[in-house]
């Protein structure tokens, strides 16, 4: 049984933004081809500015619930791009979530990240095989409560999580997109991985590396 503490998850929150950072160029490349070649920049405002609002935080004096709502409010305000309400909402639904608890167990962290995924999916009005983000984030949350379910560690059950979302975001190639501007392309977006599912790979990934 993990605990995860308000340092845990800025530990995580930094974790995700040099994540980011590092594949910012990868994730341009891969909007160029169906969007406007800016998504891996936005991400890396986004989540740089959660680091960035999260540093002077008094981690002892801070529950949870307060940090992810300041990254929340932090990302939105630094991407204005269709990607910043669906993470602010994300984060929202995680405050909402881990509310009243100064730590999380397994089973709330659990209950974090489904919160976040189907915050991103009603935020979106996405469904699976559109093409987004959803793509991963459903996935990679429904095994999670399934190896949760299943007794697994946490270790396990993100790196569940994680393989789901790889899954996910393979499978957006094989997709028309029918959301933001991509949709514009029809079929000429099949072929290709969207950007926001890469992304949201790349935030699963480090989310599991950063965690216990």
């Amino acid at each position: 049984m993990t605990s995860i503490d308000t340092a845990g998850l800025k530990r995580m929150f930094d974790a995700i933004a040099v994540a980011i950072e590092a594949d910012k160029d990868r994730l341009c490349q891969l909007d160029g081809v169906i969007g406007d070649a800016d998504h891996g920049i936005a991400m890396a405002l986004g989540f740089g500015a959660v680091r960035d609002a999260l540093a002077p935080l008094d981690l002892a004096a801070t529950e949870p619930t307060a940090l992810l709502n300041t990254a929340a409010k932090s990302f939105l305000n630094a991407v204005g791009a269709s990607s910043g309400p669906l993470y602010a909402t994300a984060f929202m639904r995680a405050a909402a979530a881990a509310k009243g608890k100064a730590t999380l167990a397994d089973a709330d962290f659990i209950a974090l990240f489904q919160a976040m995924a189907q915050g991103i999916k009603d935020r979106g009005k996405a469904e699976i095989g559109e093409k987004t983000m959803v793509d991963v984030w459903l996935p990679a949350a429904q095994a999670a409560a399934a190896a949760h379910a299943a007794g697994k560690t946490l270790s396990e059950i993100l790196a569940a999580a994680l393989e789901a979302a790889e899954g996910g975001a393979e499978a957006t190639k094989g997709m028309i997109a029918a959301k933001g501007r991509s949709s514009r392309l029809g079929e000429r977006s099949l072929g290709h991985m969207d950007p926001g599912a890469a992304s949201a790979v790349t935030v699963i990934g480090a989310i599991r590396k950063s965690l216990p």
